[in-house]
C-alpha cells in the first residue's frame, strides 16, 4: 500500500474501474487535457484517450442530460461537475430523468450514472466555488447520496457507485483533497453504499457528521477524552439511503447526539437525522439533541470563511451543553 491523498485515491478509482469495464467514460469540464479543476483525472485522457475522457462545454444540464442518455443506452458515465455550486442546473437532469428512468420503464431501463463533485468551503475560493448543498439531493427518491471523509472511503465508494445500477451524486471534500492522507491499496474492492462507520466507539456522547467536518469532530474526540468524556464518532458518508440503525443504536448507548455538518443548519441534513432520533429513539435521550452547522448565510469571503465553518471549538460547546444534563 502507499500513502495516497484523497484526489489520488479519487483518480486510482477512476483508472480501476476504466480498466475493468470499457462502459465507464469521462465527461467534463477541463477534465481531459487539464485533468480537472483540481487534478483528480489527470493523467487519464493518456491513458484511455478521448473516446472514453471527454471535454465539455461549459454547460452542466448538458453534461447531465448526456450522463443521463448514455447511461439509458448501456454506458456508464461519470460525469464531474467543477465546484458544487455548479450542480444546480444539474438538478432537472437528476430529478426528472435519472432518479425516475427505472420506475418510469418498469424496471426496463437503469441509469448508471454518477456525478462528481467537489463540495465545501476551506479553500479562500468565491461562495460558489464553497458551497454544501447535499441535503437539497437527499430529497430525490431513486437517487444516492455520497460524502466520503478519507481516501480510503473515498476510493472504495466511488467503485461501488460506478459499478452500481443506481444514479449517484458523489461530493468530495474539497478542502480534504490534498491534506487527507493515508494508505489505499488498489485492490479494487468496493465498499457498501448503505451504511455509516463508526470511526470512534464511545459511550456519553454520539457525535455525527459527514464528508471534511469529520476532521474537526475526530479533534474534538481527542479533546473531549481529555475532560473525560467518551465520545463514538460515526460518519455517515452515504446520507441516502441512510444507515440509521447505526445512528439508532449509537444513541441509544449514549443517550445524546451532537450533529455536525458544513451546510446551512436550517434544512440541512442534521436536521432529519435529528427527527429520526426524536422519533425513533427519544426515550433514549438523556439530553436534547444539538446540531453544529454554517449559519443561515451566504458562504463568506476567503477572511471571514473560518468563522463560518463548524469548528472543534463550537464542537466541543455542544459536547458539553449535552453532557450538562443529567
Amino acid at each position: 500500500m502507499a500513502d495516497r491523498m484523497l484526489v489520488e485515491a479519487v483518480r486510482m478509482a477512476l483508472a480501476r474501474v476504466m480498466s475493468e469495464d470499457e462502459t465507464v467514460i469521462l465527461l467534463g469540464e477541463d477534465i481531459g487535457r487539464n485533468g480537472g479543476v483540481f487534478r483528480a483525472t489527470n493523467g487519464l485522457l493518456e491513458r484511455f484517450g478521448e473516446q472514453r475522457v471527454r471535454d465539455t462545454p461549459i454547460a452542466e444540464a448538458a453534461i447531465a442530460g448526456l450522463a443521463v442518455g448514455l447511461a439509458a443506452q448501456g454506458m456508464r458515465p461519470v460525469a464531474e461537475i467543477q465546484f458544487s455550486g455548479f450542480i444546480y442546473p444539474c438538478i432537472d437532469q437528476l430529478t426528472n430523468h435519472a432518479s425516475r428512468l427505472r420506475t418510469r420503464t418498469r424496471g426496463r431501463l437503469t441509469c448508471p450514472l454518477v456525478i462528481r463533485s467537489p463540495s465545501g468551503g476551506g479553500i479562500h475560493a468565491p461562495e460558489h466555488h464553497s458551497e454544501s448543498m447535499e441535503a437539497l439531493l437527499t430529497n430525490v427518491p431513486g437517487l444516492r447520496v455520497v460524502f466520503p471523509s478519507s481516501p480510503k472511503r473515498a476510493y472504495g465508494l466511488l467503485l461501488s457507485a460506478i459499478r452500481g445500477p443506481d444514479p449517484v451524486v458523489f461530493f468530495e471534500p474539497t478542502r480534504l483533497y490534498r491534506s487527507a492522507k493515508e494508505d489505499v491499496d488498489d485492490s479494487g474492492e468496493g465498499l457498501p453504499l448503505n451504511c455509516c462507520f463508526t470511526l470512534r466507539e464511545g459511550t456519553d456522547v454520539t457525535l455525527v457528521t459527514w464528508g471534511a467536518t469529520v476532521i474537526e469532530a475526530l479533534a474534538a474526540g481527542d479533546h473531549a477524552a481529555d475532560e473525560g468524556v467518551s465520545v463514538e464518532l460515526i460518519d455517515v458518508a452515504i446520507l441516502k439511503p441512510l444507515d440509521f440503525e447505526t445512528i439508532r443504536a449509537s444513541v441509544s448507548k449514549t443517550g445524546r447526539a451532537v450533529i455536525v455538518h458544513e451546510a446551512p443548519i436550517s434544512g440541512g441534513f442534521g436536521a432529519e437525522i435529528a427527527e429520526r432520533i426524536a422519533d425513533e429513539a427519544l426515550l433514549s435521550l438523556l439530553a436534547p439533541v444539538k446540531r453544529v452547522a454554517g449559519y443561515d448565510v451566504v458562504m463568506p469571503l476567503p477572511r471571514l470563511e473560518q468563522f463560518y465553518l463548524p469548528d472543534e471549538p463550537r464542537i466541543m460547546a455542544a459536547i458539553r451543553d449535552v453532557m450538562s444534563y443529567t
